[in-house]
């Protein structure tokens, strides 16, 4: 049997460890965001762009575009974005790409399976499933397979041994069919070099619509630094993530990581807004934002609440500049900014 990641001495870092760069995927024509030449599909590309920029200004960037699409993307992005050409179906990078790792000087990728978010009836991914194997080919690193149907955005590590995660994701019967949670955590170990799982048992409501991933840790929790966790918290007690976000502090809060310490709950207030532009019910959250080479990139709503989590963010991180980036359009696809970025770890 071919040896594990972390038999082999890798392990995911953290992500506020040094990036060489940001990967991405660009927008195309597809159900979630319309035909080419649709308002929503120009309006995704927009915001998907707003991000790349704001991510280039503290390291470099390559986007992925889908066959035929990437002169388009770079007369949006400019020349300071890099611009690849592959076939895709979706544009979440986080979730279709490599999980990136690193050991003693070497670069290497967890290429997991990727089945559209647990099989949805919506999606399509014969191209995405192939997204991973064709960024770690990109990036020069050493693949490693695993059967383990599983997205970027349902792990979190706090690069000393402990990784956050699911219940509804990793053993939900449309990805990983009749796995308890031992097999799931066995696995997990194996590819991130983890030792402790910490499982949450759900995400936050919005996240179970037609196109929510089911439960995605990255929304509801994340480490800042190690035993630090910051943790989406609805304040209102008629919003249904009320419940949710009461029950995962109260985890976290008695939760102890891999080396024993109490973990940290810091609370992020959520937008006082609470339905998108359709009416539909957002699950909106500030945990969802991407650690960079310096900086922080934020998801605003246009909410005052913005301005008071970037406060949050500017204690948890002083070293780092904090730049807030409209993510409604993205959260209106399904996910945010956390969800559209990959980190390639520096060697």
């Amino acid at each position: 049997m071919p040896n594990t990641p972390a038999a082999d001495g890798f392990r995911m870092p953290p992500e506020w460890a040094p990036h060489d760069r940001t990967w991405m995927a660009w927008p195309g024509p597809n159900v979630t965001f319309g035909a080419e030449g649709d308002a929503t599909l120009t309006k995704a590309r927009r915001a998907w762009a707003a991000v790349a920029l704001a991510v280039r200004r503290f390291e470099p960037v390559t986007v992925v575009a889908g066959t035929g699409q990437a002169r388009a993307a770079r007369k949006i992005l400019g020349p300071g974005v890099e611009v690849v050409e592959r076939a895709l179906d979706d544009a979440w990078m986080r979730d279709i790409g490599p999980t990136f790792l690193t050991g003693g000087g070497r670069l290497a990728a967890v290429d997991w399976v990727f089945n559209g978010w647990g099989a949805q009836d919506w999606a399509r991914w014969e191209n995405d499933a192939l997204a991973g194997a064709h960024v770690t080919k990109l990036a020069r690193a050493q693949r490693y397979a695993t059967s383990l149907v599983n997205e970027g955005g349902g792990i979190h590590v706090d690069g000393e041994g402990t990784v956050l995660l699911t219940e509804t994701v990793q053993l939900d019967p449309g990805r990983n069919p009749g796995m308890t949670r031992e097999q799931a955590e066995a696995e997990i170990h194996a590819h991130l070099g983890t030792r402790k799982a910490i499982w949450l048992p759900r995400g936050l409501t919005a996240d179970y619509g037609q196109f929510g991933t089911r439960g995605h840790v990255d929304i509801v929790a994340a480490f800042a630094r190690p035993g630090v966790v910051v943790v989406h918290s609805q304040p209102d007690p008629a919003h249904p993530d009320y419940d949710v976000s009461r029950e995962v502090i109260k985890i976290l809060g008695s939760a102890t990581d891999a080396r024993g310490r109490a973990i940290e709950v810091v609370e992020l207030p959520a937008p006082t807004v609470t339905h998108d532009e359709d009416g539909e019910l957002a699950d909106y959250s500030y945990v969802n934002h991407y650690l960079c080479n310096g900086g922080v990139v934020l998801c605003g709503f246009g909410d005052p609440m913005d301005e008071h989590n970037a406060g949050i963010f500017r204690r948890l991180f002083p070293e780092r500049t904090v730049t807030l980036v409209d993510a409604r359009t993205i959260f209106a696809a399904g996910g945010g900014i956390h969800c559209i970025t990959q980190q390639q770890p520096a060697v």
